[in-house]
């Protein structure tokens, strides 16, 4: 409950779905794993509002923690809001996970924000971040500080079935004449270049541009119509299951992010799922793909994009063996372990 809600349309399924998985109390997941949903006023601003959140959360948390008979807490958050609530419980261990500069994304009560991040931070055992940018802001911020710098990571074993001749491509692409062109994510005006891949489908009509994901994830108020083009394909999203036999579809694959104070700390989780894929990616300058530069062809401009475009439809300009080398070190379960590894190591 960060960003304030709009009256769209999206927002209010949102507060619907939020208030569905509340009623549904504590649900158990797994052996030794229990979910709790619950509702916050995401109005930050308002000391009113702080106070009936924090009393609201602190109270159901503490009777969970009696419920489950947890002992010692230990508080694993990536949200900076969460710092008083945690407090409330004594955590033997405080990890704060910033995987976004939050403050940069649309409708965010930004003061409230970066206040609430240098709390948590100043009392943080431990601070993971996902992008040298994020790292960089904490310690100007706090230059004694330990902050660790993991980038995001992939489950490479599920989009390699991409890879698989069992894979089967799925019916409203099959129907696309190649070659395709694909991308995968929001489709929101902080984090998607909307003109860059309206130009760019103008530029190359002989080429199709299938785009997966929701128009207006966290910013309902993106409007989409330039991407009403012949050879844009707006597909919306799609079950995480089936996104590697879209991916088996794609001739290459973009990342048309804008460069904005939202993205120059962002790490696109789909950079590392593209590669486990094999598939040849062209990406706009983010600063946090920088240290991967042989993996990836950059580009800003529709006609740098164009001429990328050429060489990654034909599978060239990228070093295999090194995409090979970073996607079996970039999973989840190594970044885990790194991470663990550093708690223990303290």
């Amino acid at each position: 409950g960060l960003r304030r809600p709009s009256v769209k349309s999206s927002d209010v399924s949102r507060i619907f779905l939020r208030i569905k998985k509340f009623f549904r109390g504590l649900q158990k997941v797994d052996e030794k794993i229990w979910v709790y949903s619950p509702l916050v006023l995401p109005f930050h601003g308002s000391r009113i509002v702080q106070v009936i959140n924090d009393v609201a959360l602190r109270s159901l948390l503490m009777f969970f923690k009696w419920r489950l008979g947890f002992k010692d807490a230990l508080v694993w958050s990536y949200n900076p809001m969460a710092f008083r609530l945690a407090k409330s419980l004594n955590p033997c261990l405080l990890v704060y996970h910033s995987v976004d500069d939050l403050t940069g994304a649309p409708r965010m009560p930004r003061e409230e924000i970066e206040a609430a991040e240098k709390v948590m931070i100043a009392n943080a055992d431990f601070v993971f971040v996902t992008s040298p940018v994020l790292k960089e802001k904490y310690n100007h911020w706090f230059p004694q500080k330990l902050i660790s710098y993991f980038p995001n990571v992939a489950d490479r074993a599920h989009f390699q079935k991409a890879l698989s001749q069992a894979t089967v491509i799925p019916q409203d692409v099959q129907q696309i004449r190649k070659p395709l062109v694909g991308f995968v994510g929001a489709i929101s005006h902080y984090k998607f270049d909307l003109s860059l891949v309206a130009g760019l489908a103008k530029a190359r009509p002989e080429i199709n541009f299938v785009l997966i994901g929701k128009v207006g994830e966290g910013d309902p108020e993106t409007d989409a119509s330039i991407l009403e083009l012949p050879n844009i394909h707006l597909i919306g999203p799609k079950p995480y299951d089936e996104l590697p036999n879209y991916l088996k579809a794609f001739d290459c694959v973009i990342i048309p992010s804008p460069i904005n104070a939202y993205t120059k700390s962002m790490f696109p989780m789909k950079f590392f799922e593209y590669l486990a894929a094999r598939k040849v990616i062209v990406s706009t300058p983010l600063p946090s793909l920088k240290e991967f530069g042989r993996a990836y062809l950059e580009a800003s401009s529709v006609e740098e994009f164009s001429r990328a475009l050429d060489t990654a439809l034909t599978g060239k300009g990228v070093d295999w063996d090194y995409i090979e080398e970073i996607s079996q070190s970039h999973t989840w379960e190594n970044r885990t372990r790194s991470m663990i590894g550093v708690v223990e190591s303290q």
